[in-house]
């Protein structure tokens, strides 16, 4: 079973669907839903650190509890996506508490009215 703020990698389709790319995403969906569910929740994550915004969060290895980010990366708290647990490929670290304190918050700034 997936965890909250566990990264994992999935096959995402280009816009276009005429290709798949592999891309990392952090589970933001809790430990009850994530038993009880065939998907989870997720937050994209992108290298293409030029776009940023009040809903994005830079981040490196220092912001993880386990595992290694290759380069600096963010999470964008507005790309939200339910995905299927079978095609989650594998799990390669975990964000640290204080990262996933910071995505709530932004995620519950953009519920915000």
């Amino acid at each position: 079973m997936y965890k909250q703020r566990d990264i994992v990698l999935v096959p995402i389709p280009f816009t276009d669907l005429t290709s798949i790319k592999k891309r990392p995403v952090v589970v933001i969906s809790g430990k009850e839903y994530n038993s009880k569910s065939d998907d989870v929740v997720v937050a994209a994550i992108t290298s293409n650190t030029a776009y940023q915004s009040e809903y994005t969060i830079l981040i490196d290895s220092a912001n993880l509890s386990y595992g290694i980010i290759p380069k600096q990366s963010i999470i964008r708290c507005d790309k939200i996506y339910t995905i299927s647990r079978d095609i989650i490929i594998k799990n390669f670290g975990v964000i640290n508490s204080e990262t996933f304190n910071d995505l709530r918050l932004k995620i519950d700034k953009l519920l915000s009215e």
